[in-house]
């Protein structure tokens, strides 16, 4: 990642301006044609076919946190999907079974390691080694991830959703070229997580020490950091997306790594904010607990977000990049929780600092909302995906 940091004075280049709102808004009309032509409807298959395959695996307490991680986070896969429109036509759908199994892997992962363990941190990256070994189409699997995990294993599923990934892979022409900068990122996203889960786990403090050390340099604030790594998945799944193209470069790999990044440390607190409370509840790992002062966060957030547009600007198909931007800032700051106490002065920070940007997105993300509470209500259909 570039250590440049961002300049408020880059604001109107950016985002500040009505060029920048076309940009987006073409990128938005295009990106959804493309979706739900030619990606949706095997998005939907694919997930389908691995919640079927999840169905087989006889250990019971794995079986059940396969399916759990499914229906929990289908709507998560379905958003990562929507970078593979960035994908060449005639390479799109591999560059799809790539990011939806490389998605499904990554939230299975997640589940597994929020689990006790006699030793969390070997269990954990060894896990979680899986993710890494799916980034090298030459590369072979592990058959015994499991090792250290206390429920034994589960009859190959997440060796199954590595290979996939893998032979993917082999088949997009600069996977090869990209495979260092997705290693990269899914590396220190594997690292964040298990830290993360330890300290949830034990109270530990490794997370905060590895971030320290390994922010230096970066141009960005230790929780800032933390944030950004364990969110890196969404870095990779535009590598992959991009991987599609024989064209693109490791120095466009690198400006990708850096949108991304930046859009993680975003996504990350922003979904920390509004779901505070009930990660409260649930004793989950709060980004927000790093910061004792919410106005600082705010302040802190509106500069992550100015780098992230001036870094999308700058970045190959920008447009999407700016819509994908919009679309995480709209996601969180129209959840009703958004609007509570601890959350407004956070949220209408990032929302004031993003308009014109994100105004049409915040509408339909709204729209969306209302939509689906009043479904839920008339039918008493339960919502789904994330709590936010």
């Amino acid at each position: 990642m570039s250590s440049r940091r961002f300049s408020v004075s880059d604001r109107d280049r950016v985002y500040g301006n009505w060029r920048a709102v076309a940009t987006a808004g073409c990128a938005l009309v295009t990106a959804n044609a493309r979706y739900w032509t030619t990606v949706a409807p095997k998005v939907r298959c694919q997930l389908a076919e691995w919640q079927e395959r999840a169905m087989r695996i006889e250990e019971p307490e794995l079986r059940r946190i396969a399916l759990r991680s499914l229906q929990k986070e289908g709507f998560t896969t379905e958003v990562a999907a929507t970078l593979a429109t960035l994908t060449p036509r005639r390479r799109r759908a591999t560059a799809l079974r790539a990011i939806v199994a490389l998605e499904v892997m990554y939230d299975y992962l997640d589940a597994l390691t929020e689990l006790p363990a006699p030793d969390p941190l070997a269990n954990g990256r060894l896990l979680f080694k899986a993710f890494i070994d799916a980034l090298d189409p030459d590369g072979e699997t592990d058959e015994d991830y499991f090792r250290h995990h206390p429920s034994g294993t589960d009859g190959g599923y997440l060796i199954e959703l590595a290979a996939t990934v893998g032979e993917a892979l082999g088949g997009l022409p600069a996977a090869e070229v990209l495979a260092p900068t997705m290693r990269q990122a899914a590396t220190r996203c594997v690292e964040a997580e298990v830290l993360s889960h330890i300290a949830t786990l034990t109270g530990g403090s490794q997370a905060e020490a590895w971030a320290r050390l390994a922010a230096d340099g970066s141009g960005h604030e230790w929780r800032e950091y933390l944030a950004g790594a364990a969110s890196s998945v969404l870095t990779v799944h535009a590598l992959i997306a991009l991987a599609g193209d024989e064209g693109t470069t490791p120095e466009q790999a690198g400006a990708i790594d850096g949108v991304y990044f930046a859009l993680g440390v975003l996504s990350t607190m922003l979904d920390s904010v509004v779901d505070y409370e009930q990660d409260a509840a649930d004793g989950t790992l709060a980004y927000i607990n790093h910061y004792d002062d919410r106005a600082e966060l705010g302040v802190r957030l509106v500069t992550i977000a100015r780098e992230a547009a001036r870094r999308a600007d700058d970045a190959p198909a920008s447009g999407h990049h700016l819509m994908t931007l919009a679309g995480v800032a709209a996601y969180y700051t129209s959840a009703p929780s958004a609007r509570g106490e601890l959350a407004l002065p956070v949220t209408s920070r990032v929302e004031r600092a993003l308009r014109p940007l994100m105004m049409p997105t915040l509408a339909l993300m709204r729209s969306w909302r209302l939509a689906k509470r009043l479904r839920a209500s008339v039918h008493g259909i339960p919502t789904m995906g994330r709590r936010a």
